[in-house]
């Protein structure tokens, strides 16, 4: 779950952050096997949105957009988690289609990219997340736009939780099937969004800037140098290999880590392979700025 606090000015095309953090609350938590948000998952969201909300008050935010995606789009008990956002921030969290949701990515990602010569376009913007995975082809608009069903989350816990624990490491035929599931949601993408026609690979969220940090082997998170840093194809499966292969404690180990994706960050790495692969593209720009700040620009 993530904050976006800023000025935006439509006028002048800036947007200003004032405060952006991030909380691993893993709503999705059980969702693709159960059909229901758990609830424990539903606390940890609240406690969180307890936290932003002191933010939100402090900082003096005039409009307040929440915006909720995959897992609550799937969930039977979507209405308690609707209610208890209502509650504390005092505004109805909208469950957006796939779609939209991609055309926020999308604006968030390349609205300062205009106008580098060094980036091509049409782009190819997508989104990572925990149960879904978006893609989106446009060049100054969105063109095309399809959301699927692969995320580092449904994915860790449809293939890699044996046990009611996640292998450490996964056998090989486990991640076959990971494999095989993330090919078979690829094709489904390529039925309606022209993938392999983008020039420029843009890779969001946070299994995209955790396999950043890992490749510049930085000591700590750092969003500056993660932010545009590019990743060569080669260097994102060197990764996804070691992530695959590793222990818990060896993944846990790295300072860029976020404690939150230690079991969930192999399956993400390995959708954005997958895609690297299938597009044929040999490096993915990584970008902080996503859905949080198309948002904002909604607002706006």
């Amino acid at each position: 779950m993530r904050l976006l606090v800023a000025d935006v000015n439509p006028a002048t095309g800036e947007l200003l952050e004032l405060d952006r953090r991030m909380t691993i609350v893993r709503l999705g938590q059980d969702v693709d096997r159960t059909g229901r948000l758990a609830p424990e998952a539903l606390e940890r969201t609240f406690a969180a949105c307890r936290e932003y909300a002191g933010v939100i008050r402090e900082l003096g935010a005039a409009n307040v957009r929440f915006v909720a995606t995959s897992a609550s789009r799937d969930a039977e008990n979507r209405d308690d988690f609707v209610r208890g956002v209502l509650d504390i921030l005092g505004v109805e969290p909208e469950v957006i289609s796939g779609e939209q949701e991609a055309e926020f990515s999308f604006t968030g990602a390349t609205k300062e990219l205009t106008g580098r010569d060094d980036l091509a376009r049409p782009y190819l913007v997508v989104d990572i997340g925990g149960g879904s995975t978006e893609f989106v082809v446009g060049d100054d608009r969105v063109r095309a736009a399809r959301s699927v069903d692969v995320g580092c989350v449904r994915m860790t816990e449809r293939h890699l939780v044996q046990d009611g624990k996640v292998s450490d490491p996964p056998a090989a035929e486990l991640i076959a099937a990971m494999r095989a599931d993330i090919e078979a949601a690829l094709d489904l993408a390529e039925e309606t969004v022209p993938l392999r026609e983008a020039r420029t690979l843009v890779g969001l969220a946070g299994s995209v800037t955790t396999v950043s940090a890992i490749a510049q082997d930085l000591p700590e998170y750092d969003s500056a140098r993660i932010h545009h840093s590019r990743i060569s194809r080669d260097r994102v499966r060197e990764i996804t290999e070691w992530l695959l292969r590793s222990t818990h404690a060896e993944r846990a180990a790295v300072p860029s880590m976020h404690p939150g994706r230690v079991d969930v960050i192999g399956a993400g790495a390995l959708v954005l392979l997958a895609i690297m692969e299938r597009t044929g593209a040999e490096e993915v720009v990584v970008s902080e700025h996503d859905i949080l700040d198309g948002i904002a620009w909604s607002v706006a």
